[in-house]
């Protein structure tokens, strides 16, 4: 019954923001049908390609239209490119999803042990220096962090090309060593605050009862810290942790456009300035049903790791 209700909260929130997408984007000033025929066309040839395109129907029968087709999986036709909707979501959503899972891993890989390191040598030397550069990496914006990284290592060390990008079906090894220059301007900010959050989640559950009684029964503190302490501090990093993955593909958008990859931030931004709605419509669904299921995802894990949880 509760998986029900997991299921159907996902679909309502689904819905609504469907609903305020297309809205939201029918209210301002401008249309598809100008985007398209440009400052230059007449009254009359604007007026037929609204009538081609649907946009004189009601505004319940637009979405209704667009709601039904995308159940079905069909957003419509893209009014720049002339294409399916679909075929552009499907070339696209491949490489912001690369660029999420590779910001995913660095963030783990990276961020839990320097947290469990900064908890162990809380006050120390090593720990203040932690807090320090973290506090400066969450100061940094993605954007301006790509900027610097592309600077860095593209323009003075040459590690890679700066706008070079390469479809990983023309040279794999090529697309990795290039998305991971991107990867590493989302998730480094993700990283200084997954290590601050994790550090005082260990520090809160080392101060505990149960760690006392660890001790007293003669337990080292490695054995405490790894067998007892981590699983209890891991439960809200798990929450945490989902919600920077969730930031971190629709804070994607920004970063695509400094590294010249071809995903959906650069679709979704140019659909944007040419009120392409079908693409808009698609892209931000895509991205919240993303975003929602990883929610969902963590919700499942939470009760993995901790079965007391109903």
């Amino acid at each position: 019954m509760k998986w029900m209700k997991k299921i159907l909260s996902l679909i309502i929130t689904l819905f609504v923001v469907s609903l305020v997408t297309f809205f939201a984007f029918r209210v301002i000033p401008g249309d598809s049908a100008i985007a398209k025929l440009g400052l230059e066309a007449s009254e009359e040839q604007i007026e037929a390609l609204r009538e081609q395109m649907g946009l004189n129907d009601n505004l319940l029968v637009q979405y209704g239209r667009f709601l039904s087709g995308a159940v079905q999986g069909d957003f419509g036709e893209s009014t720049q490119y002339n294409v399916p909707v679909s075929s552009l979501i499907a070339d696209r959503f491949p490489v912001t999803a690369w660029l999420a899972a590779l910001s995913f891993l660095l963030i783990v890989v990276i961020s839990l042990p320097l947290g469990i390191l900064a908890s162990k040598k809380e006050n120390g030397i090593i720990d203040r220096g932690i807090t320090l550069l973290t506090q400066t990496l969450m100061a940094i914006p993605s954007f301006f962090l790509g900027i610097i990284i592309m600077l860095v290592f593209g323009v003075i060390l040459k590690w890679f090309a700066p706008g070079d990008y390469v479809k990983p079906s023309e040279n794999f090894g090529q697309f990795l060593s290039y998305m991971i220059f991107p990867a590493l301007a989302v998730s480094i900010p993700k990283i200084a605050m997954m290590v601050k959050f994790l550090k005082t989640s260990v520090l809160r559950e080392l101060r505990l009862d149960y760690v006392r009684t660890a001790k007293s029964k003669g337990q080292t503190k490695n054995v405490i810290l790894y067998r007892h302490v981590l699983k209890n501090a891991l439960m809200p990093v798990i929450t945490f942790l989902g919600m920077i993955t969730a930031e971190s593909l629709a804070g994607s958008i920004v970063v695509e456009q400094v590294f010249n990859l071809p995903g959906m931030g650069r679709l979704l931004v140019t659909a944007i300035f040419n009120r392409d709605y079908p693409v808009v419509q698609a892209a931000v669904l895509y991205i919240a049903a993303i975003v929602v299921l990883i929610n969902f995802g963590v919700d499942v894990l939470y009760r993995k790791v901790d079965p007391r949880i109903a």
